[in-house]
């Protein structure tokens, strides 16, 4: 049994925290707000995983000294535009020359542009044992055993191994990479392509425009990943091609959800009210990757029409008729 925290509340993180505590590890998850974790040790429940109840001997700690002290793992689970913060209350803390430290947020800092090992950089001078987890993972799915496979990225492998067998499980399987700059980009970019994914179905338009959408995503992100530093066939894995198709598809995905609201005429605003708090990173992503893609003078049509409908008032409709009408191109374009 090794103590290991988990640095975040929402759905995700709690998931994560489940599986490390039914590897036989001893678990503590941490939240930014002591009511909250006081409800949650009451009920054994958290809001954003209905119906999974939280075993007694899960830990649920609002304290960030008594939530990391004696760690040997830790688990960045917070969202990608709060990870700054986190970082900063934990900066004297956290100690990753240490012992690994794993980030699990699927974002791009709109402020900075910066990936969320760029900003953990800012922070930490040791950098050797930071970790990326990412994958098609959805936490209600994960919380309930579901079989799933994610890809541990570190540019040290002893750490990414080190990861791997933390996490390792008859229900969770972890490969490893060295690719973390592809990783991040991956479980960043297709949250903004499953929006437009969202967006297909909200407007119904059936199997061959979502295929159609998929597709050209996976080769949109792959070019914009490629140029950002990522490897070409990192998004032909787990952290790509896997986690945009789960995120396009699924019922459980808040992405797909704010598109497919987004394409039945609601307003965002709308849409953030239904959600009760959820964080749709794509909605925020969609931003920084847009500029990302203007500042390495990348096309990237897809993106850039997810930007003008959520921060542009273009309509959905329009958004599909320009897409349509874009002039000829060879398929490797």
């Amino acid at each position: 049994m090794r103590k290991v925290s988990v640095l975040g509340d929402g759905g995700w993180g709690t998931a994560l925290a489940l599986v490390l505590l039914s590897n036989g590890h001893d678990v503590t998850l941490w939240g930014r707000d002591p009511e909250k974790m006081e409800t949650m040790r009451r009920t054994r429940e958290n809001k954003y995983l209905k119906g999974i109840t939280l075993p007694g001997n899960l830990k649920l700690e609002s304290d960030p000294e008594a939530a990391v002290s004696g760690t040997e793992l830790a688990v960045l689970a917070t969202p990608s535009q709060f990870m700054r913060g986190t970082l900063q209350n934990f900066s004297k803390l956290l100690e990753p020359e240490k012992y690994p430290v794993v980030n699990v947020a699927k974002g791009i800092e709109n402020s900075s542009l910066k990936r969320m090992s760029e900003v953990f950089e800012e922070f930490f001078a040791s950098t050797e044992n930071y970790v990326v987890l990412s994958g098609p993972s959805h936490a209600e799915e994960v919380a309930k055993e579901v079989p799933t496979a994610v890809v541990a990225a570190s540019k040290n492998p002893v750490s990414a191994e080190k990861v791997q067998e933390f996490f390792m499980s008859p229900s969770f399987r972890v490969y490893t990479t060295d690719d973390v700059t592809g990783v991040e980009l991956g479980g960043s970019l297709k949250n903004v392509l499953a929006i437009a994914g969202g967006i297909c179905d909200g407007m119904n338009m059936g199997d061959n425009t979502k295929a159609a959408l998929m597709t050209r995503g996976i080769a949109e992100m792959a070019r914009l990943g490629n140029a950002l530093g990522g490897r070409k066939e990192t998004f032909a894995g787990l952290s790509g091609v896997g986690d945009l198709i789960v995120t396009c598809m699924s019922k459980h995905s808040r992405n797909r959800f704010v598109g497919d609201m987004l394409g039945k005429g609601f307003s965002l605003e709308e849409i953030r009210e239904q959600m009760d708090g959820a964080v749709a990173e794509g909605v925020k992503t969609s931003v920084s990757a847009y500029q990302l893609a203007q500042k390495a003078g990348i096309e990237t049509p897809l993106v850039n029409a997810v930007y003008d409908v959520l921060y542009l008032n273009r309509s959905p409709g329009e958004a599909v008729k320009e897409l349509m009408g874009r002039s000829p191109k060879q398929e490797n374009q």
